[in-house]
This record gives C-alpha cells, sequence and structure tokens, in this order.
C-alpha cells in the first residue's frame, strides 16, 4: 500500500477539517504525519524525529501535537512539544490513544485520527485555551513520508 492509497480524497479533506476544528478549542497546534513505516526505529523516537523535520518544536508556546502513524508497522504515537508536557499530568495521552486505539484495530484509520484530533483539542483547552489573536502557526496539512 502506498501513503496515498491510505485515506480517499474525502476522509483526508475530514482529518484536516477536523484539526482546523479542534484548533477552535484551544492554543495548541495540531499535524498529522503518515508514513509506511518507522524507519527501523522505535514510534515515539520516529515521532520526535518527525516532529523536529515539520519544525513543529518552533511554535511560540511549545504547544504543538504531532499524531504519527506508520501504517506497514501498525504503530503510532501522540507526541506533544515541552510546553505541554510541563503543564499535563503523567498519563495526558492515554484516553487519546485508546481512542484512536479502537477504530485502528477496525482498520478505520480516518475515523480514529478525527477522534483522536478531536480529543486532542477538547483536552488541551484546559491547557492552552484558545485566544482571539491566535495564529496557526502550523500548515494542517497531511505530512506525507
Amino acid at each position: 500500500m502506498k501513503v496515498s492509497d491510505l485515506f480517499t480524497k474525502e476522509e483526508e479533506t475530514a482529518i484536516v477539517a477536523a484539526i482546523g476544528a479542534a484548533e477552535q478549542n484551544t492554543s495548541g497546534e495540531i499535524r498529522v504525519h503518515i508514513e509506511a513505516n518507522r524507519k527501523g526505529k522505535e514510534t515515539i523516537e520516529r515521532a520526535i524525529e518527525v516532529f523536529q523535520e515539520l519544525d513543529m518544536h518552533q511554535t511560540e508556546a511549545r504547544n504543538g501535537v504531532l499524531f504519527y502513524l506508520a501504517y506497514d508497522d501498525q504503530a503510532f504515537s501522540i507526541y506533544g512539544d515541552r510546553g505541554i508536557n510541563e503543564k499535563v499530568p503523567p498519563g495526558f495521552w492515554d484516553t487519546t490513544r485508546d481512542l484512536m486505539q479502537k477504530a485502528f484495530r477496525r482498520s478505520a484509520f480516518a475515523e480514529g485520527l478525527i477522534a483522536g484530533i478531536g480529543e486532542a483539542g477538547r483536552v488541551l483547552k484546559d491547557y492552552f485555551p484558545y485566544q482571539s489573536n491566535d495564529q496557526n502557526e502550523l500548515d494542517d496539512a497531511i505530512s506525507k513520508g
């Protein structure tokens, strides 16, 4: 399977729309990256590498969140930047991960990402509420490796 085959055009549009909707609740910046495999690395290690490659650490509040999916490896990770990790309790992403995992087990990848993105916007608003002067610091488009 190729990366371009994972989502229909409609599903990709819905994922990008979910990012925009979630970012209406929080000043946090959300991105999705999908690729076939983890390049021989642990999932979180590869997610951190992609986070850096996408310059997600450049947000003013260091509140970027990456949803990383390596579909051939059947692996995913949610990685939040330093500003988030300094404020949230341990296990903060567990509910989001579990929600996504349920859909992924049924190969409903778009559904899982949309649910996870929505949950991220909901839970991040307590720590990083949306401000009227917020700017979208990161591209909402899905990046592909």
